[in-house]
């Protein structure tokens, strides 16, 4: 049964986003824009993830509707990316972002680069001003830890989605800065937001919106295109709450209802769909809503997978 999941999900992979992109000596001749030389990670530790460059294609021209018209097709529980920024409040759902990872924005007046991997199950929205310049990124079809790479598109440097850290390049060394932004149900964006805008296809026949081609990903008991260590805490997939070093189980913050810590705290409500779960989206079961905050704030964090932790942040803890 694993192994004919596992089968699933890459078909699906290599049906809906084309054969793997030959990888290793071939870059510098793919990216002749990149500069190897510059290279803060062991380059066998980058692999192909099906795609090649902009095989994912990331939106870089939003179309937004109000929330009355964009959550006309969303049930009420379907995951959105929110984010609201000096009075903008935009919602990003998951059924848009699991087919393009990226999308350029400007909220509130502030560049923001809206970024999901499926594979890590982690949704960031970045500031993505370097040195004062708004850069525009876009998806390598690269991955490490099986994790999403992304590149701008000024000067074709690679960075890491989960770190926001440029890892290769002339940009090597620097990192953007994370955005505070929610992975939340559409009715709860739209209790807050009355007057905020749905990110929305341009153009609806584009991709099958709606659906997951990683049908039954995240109950899997091993993550799909990774081969590095295992925590030994927790189950690989295990989703957990993330602020620097620290995370926090979310079966145990299900249970418990929340968390705190001094003037940290973290609350779970019931009333999200896993987009990771079944074919239809709207279907997935109930994973529940995170709202993280400090003083009463809402704080940068991540939402993702026990596995992902441990890869990035080995020395990291985590409370479960």
């Amino acid at each position: 049964m694993l192994i004919l999941r596992l089968l699933t999900v890459v078909v699906a992979a290599l049906l809906l986003f084309g054969l793997p992109a030959l990888a290793g000596n071939t870059w510098e001749h793919d990216w002749p824009r990149t500069d190897f030389s510059k290279c803060a990670v062991p380059l066998d530790e980058i692999s192909s993830g099906g795609p090649g460059k902009d095989g994912i294609p990331s939106i870089d021209n939003p179309t937004f509707a109000r929330v009355t018209e964009g959550f006309a097709d969303l049930a009420p529980t379907e995951p959105v990316v929110s984010v609201s920024i000096a009075g903008d409040a935009r919602a990003y759902p998951l059924r848009i972002l699991i087919w393009h990872e990226i999308v350029n924005d400007v909220v509130g007046g502030v560049p923001v680069a809206v970024t999901f991997c499926p594979l890590c199950n982690a949704a960031i929205v970045f500031d993505r001003r370097v040195e004062g310049r708004a850069m525009a990124f876009g998806t390598t079809g690269n991955l490490r830890n099986s994790g999403l790479i992304m590149y701008d598109r000024e000067t074709e440097s690679w960075w890491q989605q989960y770190t926001g850290k440029a890892i290769i390049g002339a940009l090597m060394g620097e990192r953007l800065r994370s955005v505070p932004a929610r992975m939340e149900s559409a009715e709860r964006f739209a209790e807050r937001h009355a007057d905020g805008k749905v990110l929305v296809p341009n153009d609806p026949e584009m991709r099958p919106y709606g659906i997951n081609p990683y049908k039954g990903y995240d109950s899997m008991p091993v993550p799909f295109l990774y081969d590095g260590s295992m925590p030994d805490e927790l189950p690989a997939m295990t989703r957990v709450v993330v602020i620097g070093d620290m995370a926090w189980s979310l079966p145990m913050l299900r249970e418990k209802g929340w968390w705190s810590d001094g003037d940290l705290k973290i609350t779970w409500e019931p009333g999200q769909n896993s987009a990771l779960d079944t074919r239809k989206i709207a279907e997935g079961r109930d994973i529940g809503n995170v709202v993280v905050t400090r003083d009463g704030t809402d704080v940068a964090h991540e939402i993702t997978f026990a596995f992902v932790f441990h890869a990035f942040r080995p020395d990291g803890k985590i409370v479960y």
